[in-house]
């Protein structure tokens, strides 16, 4: 099973398992992270499971849709690190990714 590394927004980090089936969203939420919000339960139409990936994995991930590059332009925190981890899904070879929960917009 894949790991993620974690860190909220006071800096802690945790480690956690992922399964490879689910979004980087869905494993954060289900390990209890509480300031991941996740309204819109993954739908990409609300943008607070805004994270800042590690540039160590950035060019693992697959492409920004428009979609998600609109949501995420409407944050007064966006880096060119963030992506929305609803739309980001976990596979073995993003284990040992490492995501930053981002402010509260």
């Amino acid at each position: 099973m894949p790991e993620m590394n974690v860190v909220t927004r006071d800096g802690t980090q945790t480690m956690i398992e992922a399964s490879a089936d689910a979004t980087v969203m869905e494993a954060i939420r289900d390990a209890g992270f509480d300031e991941l919000l996740a309204l819109c339960g993954g739908c990409c139409s609300c943008a607070t499971c805004h994270v800042f990936v590690d540039p160590a994995f950035a060019d693992a991930l697959p492409p920004m849709s428009e979609d998600e590059n609109d949501l995420l332009d409407g944050s007064g925190h966006r880096t060119e690190y963030s992506r929305l981890s609803c739309q980001v899904q976990m596979t073995e070879a993003l284990s040992g990714l490492r995501v930053t929960i981002a402010p509260e917009d």
